[in-house]
């Protein structure tokens, strides 16, 4: 027979279990929020107004792009439509690294910052392949700033316009992030 302490005890521990149990299943989840977004990336490597440059490779700073170990600087447009005078609601920047030995893939690591419009003031940190001879390629979103913070997500990306001889191109990203 057990002594009114353990007894006390146990029925405690019983109560305090039960009302555990209780509260984790009953609460309210935090529930993230979902966010699916399209903007478009001007990426000009020529041009009076470009915005992309080399910055090393086997060639130096003179190095193109479409060569192997180059590493490319950008800071492009990021606007709501693929046309170069749709507005303008931030800026993409960052680098791309070629990482393919032919020469048609790259690894990009930039930050989407918004200027202007509904996130103004945020960001989405993206990183991934971008293998740009593939009609659609798809990415990483791996933080964020602001209305993102705590993201995590993916986008699609698709080449709307390319020049290879200019080095200029329009991309559309597709981008769908989870944060709270």
């Amino acid at each position: 027979m057990g002594t009114p302490l353990n007894l006390t005890s146990n029925i405690f521990f019983f109560i305090f279990t039960l009302t555990i149990l209780y509260v984790a299943y009953t609460f309210p989840r935090l529930q993230p929020n979902q966010t699916n977004l399209v903007f478009y990336v001007h990426d000009h490597f020529t041009g009076e107004h470009s915005t992309a440059a080399t910055v090393a490779g086997k060639s130096g700073p003179a190095s193109n792009i479409l060569h192997f170990g180059t590493v490319a600087i950008v800071d492009d447009p990021v606007t709501v439509g693929p046309s170069d005078d749709s507005a303008l609601i931030g800026r993409a920047q960052g680098m791309y690294v070629n990482s393919q030995l032919d020469g048609k893939g790259l690894y990009m690591v930039f930050s989407v910052i918004f200027t202007d419009g509904e996130f103004k003031g945020s960001s989405l940190e993206i990183q991934g392949s971008d293998i740009f001879t593939v009609k659609e390629r798809e990415f990483g979103v791996v933080s964020g700033t602001g209305y993102f913070r705590f993201v995590k997500g993916y986008g699609i990306m698709e080449t709307v316009f390319m020049d290879i001889a200019n080095l200029r191109a329009t991309l559309k990203l597709n981008v769908t992030v989870k944060h709270y």
